[in-house]
């Protein structure tokens, strides 16, 4: 079995509706109900429930914690899948290669522009393309979102259109 260490953090793939606030929120982690809903005999996944909140309101300590939880990981040569808001993904993402410089597997940002359990939502296909190209992509930081992989240093979100793109494609 290939390990994966998948490390939540919150953001709009663990949002649900809350009926009492009227409103989307980090209320309680969603993964596992994302990974029931897939097939993954050759996998072993660990799942790490770091933090479950909006990117936005995210810290430096926040980051400093998952940079943290991913070098445990990646120490041992197990690739990591980090589940993000998409606001600040690129910068969490740019925040672990500066702490990891030396990586001997990949670390993969990845979220949903829709959260899981809303029609439409695209939670499952990043998380799923997530995991697959955890054993296929070097050693690197990169984005994985709507069937693209982005290196860290190549990509940034394009709100008008709800996806990210590269930055050398301006």
């Amino acid at each position: 079995m290939r390990p994966i260490t998948l490390l939540t953090t919150g953001g709009t793939i663990e949002k649900r509706y809350v009926e009492q606030m009227g409103a989307m929120a980090n209320t309680e982690p969603q993964i596992q109900r994302c990974l029931a809903l897939l097939r993954l005999p050759g996998a072993k996944i660990t799942v790490e429930e770091l933090m479950n909140k909006d990117s936005l309101v995210m810290t430096p300590e926040d980051r400093e914690l998952i940079a943290t939880a991913a070098a445990r990981s990646t120490s041992r040569g197990i690739p990591v899948v980090v589940t993000h808001g998409t606001d600040t993904m690129v910068q969490t993402g740019l925040v672990l290669a500066d702490r990891l410089p030396d990586l001997r597997t990949p670390v993969l940002l990845t979220g949903a522009m829709t959260p899981f359990g809303i029609e439409g939502s695209d939670a499952i296909q990043n998380l799923t393309e997530s995991l697959l190209a955890a054993s296929l992509v070097a050693p690197g930081v990169y984005i994985v979102f709507h069937g693209e992989v982005f290196p860290i240093a190549d990509v940034k979100k394009d709100t008008e259109q709800s996806r990210f793109v590269r930055v050398s494609q301006r």
